[in-house]
């Protein structure tokens, strides 16, 4: 039996290891912990990985992860292996499972409980011209409908986190890019819940997403070009520069805000509507629409992640110091 501490210390849940034929099963890359060299282990689905290694009240830290054996690997940034990459790794302040309540925790039916933690990969394509593409999901899709994200999706068995990327990068805007056109850097992890806040009801799916940053040799222009979007995954694309980021990335989720698009900023962006039939129409989006913030309570809004907030602001770092040389080769 695997112990998990909440947040609240009086509180104690105790949850049945997924098992061996179970997880075979699945048949699913899933996370794994490995702390103080013990071995790695399977993340039960209500644990909070990220308070896992910084403690109950912190959201943020830094550790070590590998792709091994289609386990993904997260430790302590302690444990020295070259084959390990250092990262940031952060979740909301709202998390669910920071705050997920012992009756709260029962209520969660069997086949939740057993999923464990799935690994995502998102993909910020950059362009030459210092612009980054982000994609509106479609309003039919069961998680995060209508909210803008980078492309990105789960990852497959056998596949190296950048095959992901650039395969979800191709599936749903339909540009394939080669080598030579792009070089490639990891952001960060984030700890992803849906839904987001317990308001919005108990947690059915739990990832760890990985931002890849993909700088392209194109400019925003010439990608736009090859943009031919799956209408089922994408209803939508614009891209941003560093200015309209910077608004995007001062908005705090799970506080009121107005949207209300700074004076220096222009008041609408160009956007590509994607039809259901695959056809592609120009329009004007407000940009207060993209500054929304996900609200404490109530039915959600066409906004940005707060995931990919996250990962905005890093690429905004990385911009200023310039990416470090880590390779997402795995």
């Amino acid at each position: 039996r695997i112990t998990l501490v909440d947040s609240r210390p009086e509180y104690i849940y105790e949850f049945k290891p997924l098992i061996p034929e179970m997880m075979e099963k699945v048949r699913r890359v899933l996370v794994y912990l490995y702390k103080e060299n013990s071995l790695p282990r399977c993340v039960e689905f209500v644990q909070s990985i990220t308070g896992h290694f910084a403690g109950c009240h912190d959201d943020r830290v830094m550790v070590s992860c590998v792709l091994e054996d289609n386990k993904f690997i997260v430790s302590d940034r302690e444990a020295e292996d070259i084959r390990k990459t250092p990262v940031l790794l952060r979740r909301p302040s709202f998390c669910p499972f920071k705050h997920l309540s012992v009756s709260e925790a029962s209520m969660l039916p069997l086949d939740i409980l057993d999923r464990g933690v799935d690994v995502g990969v998102a993909v910020l394509l950059q362009s030459a011209n210092q612009k980054v593409l982000l994609t509106r999901r479609a309003s039919s899709l069961a998680i995060f409908p209508n909210v803008w994200v980078p492309p990105g999706g789960h990852l497959e068995l056998d596949e190296k986190l950048l095959d992901a990327g650039l395969r979800e990068l191709r599936e749903e805007t339909g540009i394939s890019l080669k080598p030579e056109e792009f070089s490639s850097h990891m952001l960060g992890l984030w700890e992803s819940v849906f839904p987001p806040m317990l308001s919005r009801g108990l947690p059915r799916r739990h990832h760890i997403v990985t931002y890849l940053l993909l700088q392209s040799t194109q400019t925003h222009l010439q990608l736009q070009d090859r943009l031919c979007p799956e209408p089922r995954e994408v209803s939508g694309c614009v891209w941003v520069d560093p200015s309209l980021v910077r608004a995007i990335v001062s908005t705090v989720d799970g506080t009121e805000h107005s949207g209300k698009a700074p004076a220096n900023l222009p008041q609408t962006v160009r956007v590509t509507e994607v039809c259901s039939d695959g056809a592609l129409l120009t329009s004007e989006l407000p940009v207060s629409v993209l500054l929304n913030t996900a609200p404490p309570e109530g039915p959600d809004v066409e906004r940005v992640s707060t995931g990919t907030k996250y990962a905005l602001e890093l690429w905004l770092k990385a911009m200023e110091s310039g990416p470090d040389s880590t390779s997402t080769q795995q």
